[in-house]
């Protein structure tokens, strides 16, 4: 009887890989340094006691809370749950399957190729250049053909260096007519300068992607924004589904947006900053630390000398981090989210006990 189900399963789908969230790869953690969440909660109340009928498709207050915020028209936004529905409606509304393509640049987030997996769109993978992180434009330019969608995490996780506005304008102006890109700025706020969002009036191909899940330490609310001109947000809005974002998600993330909402938010983001510095001058120190790669988020990308051993006794103490050694240009590299300041302290204990066994 098994069988008689199995065999209709699509067959890009058949042996396909989930995504390896830190929720699935599971451990028994005290302290979870794998998934960049925040670790500074916030408390939130609600008024709302029912919930029998439907909520709006794009509640009306949240859009415009999140417009404000970003200082752009309300028809430029929509709320997705986070940003990875973002990633998915793109792929959907642009490509055609078993045609079209998108191109990404690893090492970066999973989700841009297995969106594409699952829909049966082409995946380009053109890697970052090593050491330097910076984006391969000539290659990429080589390689447009059937390309519809381009995406590029920035900060990029899990590097978290920054993509240059010069190096994503020219790739703006050699793609125009022809592809859109996306910038994937989920931990923007942690170096918001170098968000793009001024520059969606002069690119009608340039689509942002925003969540709640990092600065605003929402991560298991999930919601998110896609963030594009007028006509993208339109072609969107027909392919979303009907009831995307819950009453209680609305009302929480409208006070995350309000003005003592998004000054909690610039604290933490401060607290967390500082933290990551912290962090970075104390590894310094460690002999068994290869090489810190410079980060402008709430995570930091370490070599280690001796990174399976270090994964695992920390693993076996309750700090759990990322292991990002199966990736390309990130042989022996572990991601480690910024913790509270006394889990930082912690980790810095138990690696300094490590190195001197």
């Amino acid at each position: 009887m098994k069988d008689n189900v199995i065999h209709l399963v699509r067959k890009n789908i058949a042996n396909l890989q989930p995504y390896q969230s830190a929720r699935r790869i599971g451990g028994n953690g005290s302290i979870w340094l794998n998934a960049n969440e925040c670790p500074i909660s916030s408390l939130f109340t609600t008024n709302i006691t029912s919930f029998n009928r439907y909520p709006e498709s794009q509640p009306k207050n949240l859009i415009s809370s999140y417009a404000n915020y970003v200082h752009l028209p309300s028809d430029q936004v929509l709320a997705t749950r986070g940003a990875d529905e973002g990633i998915e409606l793109l792929i959907k509304a642009f490509c055609n399957p078993g045609n079209d393509a998108i191109v990404c640049c690893p090492p970066t987030y999973d989700m841009y190729a297995l969106n594409a997996s699952i829909l049966n769109v082409q995946v380009k993978e053109i890697p970052i250049f090593k050491n330097t992180w910076k984006i391969d434009l000539k290659n990429i330019q080589y390689n447009l053909n059937k390309v519809k969608l381009i995406y590029i995490c920035n900060p990029n996780n899990p590097t978290g260096n920054i993509i240059s506005k010069e190096n994503i304008i020219s790739l703006l102006n050699m793609t125009f007519g022809s592809a859109i890109v996306v910038i994937d700025e989920a931990y923007i706020e942690f170096s918001y300068k170098d968000s793009m969002v001024n520059y969606l009036k002069c690119y009608p191909h340039l689509i942002i992607l925003r969540t709640l899940s990092k600065a605003f330490a929402l991560a298991g609310l999930r919601c998110g924004f896609t963030l594009a001109n007028k006509e993208i947000i339109d072609i969107l809005n027909r392919i979303i589904s009907p009831y995307p974002i819950s009453t209680i998600v609305a009302d929480i993330a409208v006070q995350s947006l309000s003005k003592d909402g998004i000054k909690k938010m610039q604290s933490r983001v401060l607290t967390l900053n500082l933290n990551r510095d912290w962090l970075i001058r104390e590894l310094e120190k460690i002999s068994v630390v290869k090489k810190i790669f410079n980060s402008h988020a709430n995570y930091v990308l370490v070599s280690f000398h001796m990174h399976k051993k270090i994964f695992q006794k920390l693993w076996e103490k309750g700090i759990i981090l990322r292991n990002q050694d199966h990736k390309i240009h990130l042989k022996k590299c572990l991601r480690i989210s910024i913790g509270s300041y006394s889990e930082c302290v912690r980790l810095i204990q138990e690696i300094k006990i490590l190195s001197d066994i």
